[in-house]
């Protein structure tokens, strides 16, 4: 039996055991034993070689990446387990994910007051800038802590924690470096009785995060334990909401932080700020990062993705429509000043400007910035600039202000009207700049890129039960070079025939790229099946390469034609 046999009868053999637990599970009266529920998620793709888009020939021919969680819970007690398989993983994953294993399994006793894991675990402080492991399916990402966690309530309104452990690396139990940390939450408002009624809502937290690695460098001296620490605070006034979070984090000379090829000593921080305003009809939303040298994990010498800690909460809007994420944003944690501001405004029905049934419009700007740094070794510096070693400091700072180079600018305005019961439509247009030198280390070989695009998004209900949706998006740009220079098109329709059945056919088209031979259609036809919680979607197309972002956390995909399955289904 060939490779490519042996792995398509792995994966039925999975697929057959989850539907043979389901089964069992509906049959079996669990009451007395506890309850086990669970989820399942299948991905294949048979891969196609396709020169005109850059999409290599696949040795195994398909890929393969599956997982499932059964846990299982009776009374304060729970317990779990993950198994994943990557049996040829799908394309654009990271090589290490090879071969099938269990890769989570934790057991937890929560009353109201405790809350014992051990185990595999996911956690998040404040706004992460200290501490957040989670998993992002898509990205192929998972920074999970393998080790023991407590979460004690010793009062009411104040919320302790405390973790050690270390974090996930692929197939790897853990990293190199020792994770441990504590945070502590107290509600004003819940603690002291008197101000429960009290209109202004006051919640206080701190936290620390510390990760210890051995130094092993034969020619620096690096700090073996290194220190995240942070305090916030939120504050709701009737219709007013603030959050704030500063962080400290000691120096951490990290391998991919290099100016002038020399790692830099120099201490992080971090401000986080959001504000907003909310009544009917009206929303005012206001937000800025300011992150300096805040690339923080459990192993000094990672790269890309791999082993962080900590999370840079991403405040530019996060784009779903196709053409817009050609050049999703990602956070740069050596170094930005990011920003946003977005207005939502209800037209009311009834009156002249809103018509029957009223209309809705939304603005969002955002953007990034470089800090304001002055870097060792440039033209306009010397020596009585700085008042420490240069080859240990690396820059030093002008203001807090933005610095000159911009990284990144969006402005998104969003106009949706209900014309009748049946008919509603979305009118979008974005104009962004974007900085392909920092965003994606100059990979497209383009340095800076206007892009202005519009959208039309429609709805229709018709007579029977079924949904028409029709989208249609033109992109233009003054990218010169590259692989998604000139201008593009877009479209999908989308037939939902019932609540189970639906139907998509899809095409981006490059239409404005100056090299004749590369104007290609990016086409796919996707069909689904839909009952209770079982999800089946089969498609056949061709995807681009380029830049997949979920959250500011990024990884490039190569372009790939072919076949494509994906079941997801829970119990």
């Amino acid at each position: 039996m060939n490779t490519h046999s042996k792995r398509l009868k792995q994966a039925l053999v999975l697929l057959g055991l989850f539907a043979f637990q389901n089964n069992y599970a509906q049959q079996l009266d669990l009451s007395k034993m506890g309850e086990v529920h669970g989820n399942v998620q299948l991905d294949a793709q048979y891969y196609q070689e396709d020169s005109l888009i850059g999409a290599l020939a696949v040795p195994e021919k398909m890929g393969f990446n599956g997982f499932a969680n059964i846990i299982y819970t009776k009374g304060n007690f729970t317990a779990g387990i993950r198994y994943e398989s990557y049996l040829a993983k799908l394309q654009g994953f990271d090589s290490r994910y090879n071969g099938s294993g269990l890769t989570y399994r934790f057991a937890q006793y929560k009353t109201d007051a405790l809350d014992v894991t051990i185990g595999n675990f996911y956690e998040q402080f404040g706004s992460g800038i200290t501490l957040r492991t989670y998993e992002e399916r898509n990205l192929g990402y998972d920074n999970m802590l393998d080790g023991f966690r407590v979460k004690y309530e010793p009062i009411k309104g104040i919320y302790l924690k405390a973790l050690i452990g270390k974090q996930r690396l692929y197939f790897t139990p853990g990293g190199v470096g020792l994770v441990r940390g504590v945070d502590a939450e107290m509600d004003i408002n819940q603690t002291f009785k008197k101000l429960n009624e009290a209109k202004v809502h006051v919640i206080l937290g701190g936290s620390f995060v510390s990760k210890y690695q051995k130094d092993e460098d034969p020619n620096l001296v690096l700090p073996e334990n290194v220190g995240n620490s942070a305090g916030r605070v939120r504050v709701n006034f009737g219709n007013f909401n603030f959050s704030g979070e500063y962080a400290h984090k000691i120096n951490d000379p990290l391998d991919s932080y290099q100016i002038n090829d020399k790692p830099v000593y120099k201490e992080g921080n971090a401000i986080i700020f959001n504000a907003s305003y909310a009544q009917k009809g009206f929303a005012l939303n206001l937000g800025l990062n300011r992150i300096e040298n805040m690339n923080f994990r459990s192993d000094r010498g990672a790269k890309l993705n791999d082993l962080f800690i900590n999370y840079i909460p991403p405040l530019c809007k996060q784009q779903t429509y196709a053409l817009l994420t050609l050049r999703p944003y990602a956070s740069q944690p050596n170094g930005e000043i990011e920003f946003t501001a977005q207005v939502d405004y209800k037209v009311k029905k009834g009156t002249k400007l809103g018509g029957k049934y009223g209309w809705e419009i939304s603005v969002n700007f955002s953007g990034a910035n470089a800090l304001d740094t002055m870097h060792f070794n440039s033209t306009d510096s010397t020596s009585s600039n700085f008042d420490v070693d240069s080859t240990l400091q690396g820059y030093k700072l002008n203001s807090y202000g933005l610095g000159k180079e911009k990284f990144f600018r969006d402005l998104y305005i969003e106009i949706s009207k209900k014309f009748n019961k049946k008919f509603k439509t979305t009118f979008i247009y974005d104009y962004q700049e974007y900085n392909y030198n920092v965003i994606q280390n100059g990979i497209s070989g383009e340095d800076f890129v206007y892009a202005h695009t519009v959208i039309i998004d429609a709805t229709m209900r018709l007579k029977d039960e079924g949904t028409l949706r029709i989208e249609l998006q033109n992109l233009f740009s003054d990218q010169k070079t590259g692989k998604q220079r000139g201008d593009w098109a877009a479209g999908i329709i989308e037939y939902t025939i019932n609540s189970s059945w639906f139907a998509a056919v899809q095409d981006q088209w490059n239409y404005g790229n100056s090299d004749s031979k590369k104007q290609l259609h990016y086409y796919g036809v996707n069909v689904g099946y839909i009952k209770n919680a079982t999800r089946i979607t089969l498609g056949y197309g061709r995807q681009r390469d380029g830049v997949f972002c979920v959250g500011g956390v990024c990884r490039q995909v190569p372009a790939s034609n072919g076949i494509s399955l994906s079941i997801t289904s829970s119990f």
